[in-house]
């Protein structure tokens, strides 16, 4: 018998089986929900059933496979822990580092998510929102799963303002320009699934602001108001300057010709996030790297590269 917490208020009888047994098939636990093993408040429940706080849930015995425990690098869980550029009792604010994925999968033994749970002790850690591999800067991490579905919600409803910087190919000429082109997801391109602009896709609307241009280069700041996969990554190319580094959707000779110059990744960072969160107006800023210094160093110098 558990009762419900605060913290899993509005959440699925599903899913919260799922989470309380996670070594047992998600076949199993629909086919006890369906027999009526699983009871709340002492009455038989559908799947889609969500929980209040103070409801007691009756979770029958239940066989668990050994669970395959996630082993991060300690020098990398240090890292990563040490990357926490703000923190309050309800949530944290990571400084991701680029190359490093924010959870495991598709290949991925591990993630930023799974280093923090395993260097601070704190398994109950959850991902707010994504960053692209590729990208860096802010990522919000909530302390459990009540304040992360209502952080969440922050997103949903679009009250979170998420500015980026980027290193954009060849000099920018489109001044102020906001981009609103729909994206459509997993649209099979060269063997691979692509974010594309297509007029069934979702709304995505993007602000490209010109900070600074190079012979080779522009550095931009990109306020978004949706969140869409590949979003900044898809508009930048729609408007003729991909984001540098990007293997996916840029250009793989300039790609090879930034190189030369030291930029080896996709220069795409989440300079800051800011909210409202208990009455309180929150704004995070994350540095970049001297790696990205660097970059726009070079850039400056008005190398060439052909």
């Amino acid at each position: 018998m558990v009762e419900v917490s605060s913290a899993e208020q509005g959440q699925r009888i599903d899913n919260f089986l799922l989470s309380r047994a996670s070594g047992v098939p998600r076949s199993h636990i629909y086919r006890i929900i369906r027999k009526g093993q699983v009871r709340v408040n002492g009455g038989r429940i559908k799947p889609t059933r969500k929980l209040q706080t103070g409801d007691v849930v009756r979770i029958p015995p239940l066989r668990l496979k050994p669970a395959n425990e996630v082993t991060v690098p300690d020098r990398l869980a240090r890292s990563v822990r040490d990357s926490v550029i703000y923190e309050c009792d309800d949530y944290l604010v990571l400084n991701k580092v680029a190359g490093l994925a924010v959870h495991g999968g598709s290949g991925l033994a591990f993630g930023a998510i799974d280093a923090l749970r395993q260097s601070r002790q704190e398994p109950e850690l959850e991902l707010v929102h994504r960053l692209d591999r590729g990208t860096s800067g802010c990522l919000l991490i909530a302390k459990n799963r009540g304040i992360c579905r209502a952080m969440q919600t922050l997103f949903r409803e679009r009250q979170v303002e998420k500015r980026y910087l980027a290193l954009l190919d060849g000099v920018w000429e489109h001044g102020d320009r906001t981009v609103n082109a729909p994206l459509a997801k997993n649209k099979e391109h060269a063997g691979e699934r692509r974010v594309i602009i297509s007029a069934d896709g979702q709304s995505a609307v993007s602000h490209f602001i010109a900070i600074e241009t190079y012979e080779q280069g522009s550095l931009m700041r990109v306020e978004i108001e949706t969140g869409r996969t590949h979003q900044i990554r898809v508009h930048a190319k729609f408007c003729g300057n991909p984001v540098i580094g990007d293997t996916r959707y840029g250009d793989n000779a300039r790609n090879t010709t930034f190189k030369r110059l030291g930029l080896n990744r996709m220069y795409l960072h989440s300079e800051s996030l800011t909210f409202e969160w208990s009455g309180k107006q929150v704004d995070v800023i994350a540095p970049v790297s001297e790696l990205w210094k660097q970059a726009t160093e070079h850039l400056q110098a008005g190398k060439r590269s052909y």
